[in-house]
């Protein structure tokens, strides 16, 4: 599938154009790839649109001071362009603070969300620790603070078995700008109280989803994050971190795929999930 470009935003479309569709937004220092162990099971019966974050991959930098406001309004511009009313938006670690401001916003825009291992209010001593983190991208660009995600990210035996995957992971942090990178980062340290308890309430079908080795947004937060939601499911994720998405991609694919079920209608795949690709 070859990228298409609107307004400085990069993006790749999957599946038929009639059916539901679904926006993939990914999270912080990544890229759309990371969606790669997801899409063919959710575009074989959704039309599924990923894109890179403005400042991320092969998206322009953010066009104005970063915040959730604009990275919500690069969403709906995205749909506006595609032709999409409303969609399921599934979000990770950023993206699913992005997709609550969409729904925020947006209401009408938004039909479901998924919010895979995102963040609530945090305690002081995390918050120090991810203020912290900031400061060192800031004065040292992500290369400072990767290998410390690594850890966080992926369980200490999946790591070790999967060195390829480490150094793809590495490389799609290391490729953020320095200049650009810790301004974003700043969004995930101290843009949670915009989304959090939010008046009204965010009402559409919702799906939460953490590890519960996801030490930086685990299920304390997931719950929290659920009972900000009218009727949100709750789903956690036995020995798995915050990129379980790609460490068991089944894992999340398939619950993913049985709530659109639920709530769409729409039927669940044989194969719920990609070949990993993993060593």
């Amino acid at each position: 599938m070859e990228d298409r470009e609107i307004n400085g935003t990069v993006f790749s479309e999957f599946g038929e154009k009639t059916a539901p569709a679904i926006i993939l937004i990914h999270g912080l220092g990544l890229n759309k790839d990371v969606w790669q162990w997801q899409v063919a099971a959710l575009s074989q019966h959704h039309r599924v649109v990923s894109y890179d974050l403005f400042g991320h991959a092969k998206s322009k930098a953010p066009p104005a001071t970063p915040s959730l406001k604009l990275f919500a309004n690069q969403a709906q511009t995205l749909m506006n362009y595609t032709g999409i009313e409303n969609a399921t938006v599934i979000g990770f670690s950023l993206g699913g603070m992005i997709a609550r401001r969409i729904a925020q916003d947006a209401p009408q825009r938004v039909n479901s969300l998924v919010i895979l291992h995102s963040p609530h209010q945090r305690s002081a001593a995390a918050q120090r620790a991810i203020l912290d983190r900031v400061a060192q991208a800031r004065e040292q660009g992500s290369a400072a603070t990767v290998e410390a995600a690594l850890e966080r990210w992926f369980t200490a035996p999946f790591r070790h078995k999967n060195p390829k995957l480490m150094d793809l992971v590495r490389a799609w942090v290391l490729d953020n700008k320095q200049d650009i990178y810790h301004t974003i980062y700043q969004i995930l340290a101290t843009g949670i109280d915009e989304i959090t308890n939010p008046t009204p309430a965010i009402s559409c079908p919702t799906l939460v989803i953490t590890g519960d080795e996801d030490f930086g947004n685990g299920p304390d937060m997931a719950r929290a994050i659920a009972n900000d939601i009218n009727g949100a499911e709750l789903h956690i994720l036995n020995g798995l971190r915050h990129m379980a998405l790609a460490e068991n991609p089944a894992a999340v694919t398939q619950p993913i795929l049985r709530f659109l079920a639920s709530h769409l209608r729409t039927p669940i795949p044989r194969q719920s999930a990609q070949g990993d690709g993993h060593d």
